[in-house]
């Protein structure tokens, strides 16, 4: 008993820790969390700061560079130099080699190396002139408004169906609360028939056709509280909520939902106001820019370099790190220690020929180019066909709109007339079935159009490039 006492209390209290949980989320809310956790947009954001470092990397390029080595080698057998044999010459001295003529190659030992050697340096290279650099430059400027760009419309796109997925949950909300009015009128009806079948006023099959019409209503209630639980995990989904936690949407409907200003966006359309053109735009300067890299890769690229380091030999690796001798430098002839080096100069290389690789290379970017601009008037016709057909579909549905409300409000007044004649015993207990039925088709109906409106509303502002605009 004590084990079944605490089960109860544990429940009660996981219960009341749930729903005092639960976050209530209107549109905005649905919208700014979604934006801020969406995965499709942190990895937006996420090639927004790729772009960003793209250009530091970029400017990079034209700041010193600065290499540091060290090596250490030993060799175990040096190799010899080898010269024209000449008795005459400086490094023999007059001295003759048994058997060599004059002329002859000779091998002579390396007696100007030791076999151990060490060098510790640094290089510094400055680049002066590139024309392929300073192009990269604008290209990756380029490169990050083509991010941006891409990330404004996954925003939008975003944006949109999280805007659908809540609509869908409030007019499938008030599609319940419509259903719950229909059944308690209609279990008031058949308590009223049930106590006129007691009186003995109607028969049997009138409290059966009533209870049928019931039941009808609670089973499809409970098929559309099920749908709703689909339709809020749907959204907890798309704006990236967790799923194990309660969400609740707060909201209501208004006429405002489905107000367009149609002359207003007319006034000032531009195909720039869509996000897509603007990142095909974005592409197009970026490939431009790739034309006009691969003309400067055929330009000359001038480099200032230095190099600074101290290096020495000895005959074995441990004398590298023991440098002592017994006598001072006397300019010509120094001691055992680490002697400084150092050399600067200018780089200039010059493109001459390269088996016409450059100029192909260049026609292949122009001809991706003329592809982009293709798909630039491609594009232009999508969106005015996108234009028209959204208009098409938003006057269609808000004219359905109508209609349905009308035929909604007509059955739920020829509901009404029924039953009352019913019950003053005029009519007749098939007429209020079939009042009832036509009243929850209506307003089945009814509810599918207005969410038809709501989804065409939507279209349409997007199709303008209205429906999400975010300045930065």
């Amino acid at each position: 008993m004590k084990y079944s006492i605490t089960i109860l209390l544990l429940s009660i209290s996981l219960a009341a820790y749930t729903q005092g949980n639960t976050q209530v989320f209107t549109l905005e809310k649905c919208v700014e969390y979604a934006l801020q956790n969406s995965i499709a947009v942190q990895n937006a954001v996420l090639d927004e700061k790729i772009a960003t470092a793209r250009i530091k990397e970029t400017v990079g390029i034209g700041l010193p560079q600065v290499d540091g080595t060290v090596s250490l080698d030993h060799n175990e057998q040096l190799r010899r130099f080898f010269s024209i044999y000449d008795p005459n010459s400086i490094f023999l001295g007059g001295q003759i080699i048994p058997g060599a003529n004059v002329g002859d190659v000779i091998a002579a030992q390396n007696f100007f190396q030791l076999k151990s050697s060490a060098d510790a340096g640094v290089r510094v290279n400055q680049l002066i002139f590139n024309g392929s650099y300073l192009v990269g430059l604008q290209a990756a400027n380029a490169y990050k408004d083509l991010a941006i760009k891409s990330s404004l419309q996954t925003r939008e796109d975003v944006v949109a169906t999280v805007t659908k997925a809540y609509y869908a949950v409030l007019v499938n909300r008030e599609r319940i609360k419509s259903f719950d009015t229909n059944i308690a009128r209609v279990d008031s009806l058949l308590k009223e028939t049930r106590l006129m079948y007691e009186n003995g006023f109607v028969e049997a099959i009138d409290v059966d056709r009533i209870q049928v019409s019931l039941t009808n209503l609670t089973t499809e209630r409970i098929n559309f509280v099920r749908l709703q639980e689909i339709i809020v995990e749907r959204l907890k989904f798309l704006i990236n909520y967790p799923m194990s936690q309660p969400l609740e949407i707060s909201g209501q409907l208004s006429e405002a939902d489905l107000a367009f200003d149609l002359e207003g966006y007319l006034a000032n359309w531009n195909y720039k106001d869509r996000p897509d053109y603007q990142v095909l735009e974005a592409n197009k300067k970026l490939q431009s820019l790739n034309v006009r890299n691969n003309v400067a890769l055929g330009m000359p690229v001038l480099s200032a370099y230095a190099n600074l380091g101290y290096a020495t030999q000895s005959p074995n690796i441990g004398g590298l790190f023991n440098t002592n001798s017994g006598f001072r430098d006397n300019g010509i002839v120094g001691p055992d220690k680490w002697y400084s080096y150092s050399s600067y100069g200018l780089s200039l290389r010059v493109p001459v020929f390269s088996g016409l690789q450059r100029s192909y290379k260049v026609q292949q970017e122009k001809l991706a180019l003329q592809k982009i601009e293709n798909g630039e008037r491609q594009l232009k016709s999508n969106i005015d066909f996108e234009i028209k057909q959204a208009l098409n579909n938003y006057s269609s549905n808000v004219e359905t709109l109508k209609a349905q409300q009308q035929n909604s409000a007509l059955a739920a007044r020829v509901a009404s007339v029924t039953k009352i004649k019913y019950t003053e015993g005029v009519g007749s207990n098939f007429e209020v079935v079939e009042a009832e039925t036509t009243l929850r088709e209506s307003q089945v109906n009814y509810y599918n159009a207005l969410f038809d409106a709501l989804i065409a509303k939507v279209d349409l502002e997007k199709a303008f490039g209205k429906f999400y605009n975010e300045k930065r």
